[in-house]
């Protein structure tokens, strides 16, 4: 995996898995979000100062592809890679891969909206988070003009 998309690594356990010790498939969408909430971590954005600012984040959409079983006692990694931002959303195309064998076991692409945290409508990007999605455009796109040019 590229050092650019953000990885957080998750083990399985039994709490993830049915009956015959296989990922629970809403348990990606868990893994998912995990890794979306320590990439805006990562960036310096403290989710629970918005709260108070009356600002939240919703998935919006998610189209998810379901590629392979996960299994009790799996180290895994999950991966948010920013895609876009629109006035009130950001994009995200997310991965859950096996370590031992690089397997993709699902993946998505997923859009988050902002939303008021008192009506549940959806309301502009704070200036920071903006910021910060900004800044992580700026620096994919210079790592993917360094590859083709280089």
């Amino acid at each position: 995996m590229s050092d650019e998309v953000f990885q957080w690594p998750i083990r399985v356990y039994i709490e993830d898995t049915d009956a015959g010790g296989i990922v629970f498939h809403a348990k990606y969408l868990h893994y998912m979000e995990r890794a979306r909430t320590e990439w805006v971590r990562s960036q310096g954005v403290a989710l629970r100062e918005g709260l108070s600012d009356n600002i939240s984040y919703v998935v919006q959409k998610m189209n998810i592809h379901y590629a392979a079983p996960g299994f009790l006692d799996d180290e895994l990694v999950a991966t948010a890679e920013l895609t876009g931002r629109g006035r009130v959303w950001m994009g995200f195309r997310q991965r859950v891969v096996r370590e031992r064998d690089s397997q993709v076991l699902a993946e998505a692409d997923v859009r988050v909206a902002c939303v008021a945290l008192d009506s549940g409508r959806p309301r502009p990007l704070p200036e920071t988070m903006k910021a910060v999605v900004d800044a992580a455009s700026r620096n994919t796109e210079s790592h993917e003009s360094a590859r083709s040019t280089g």
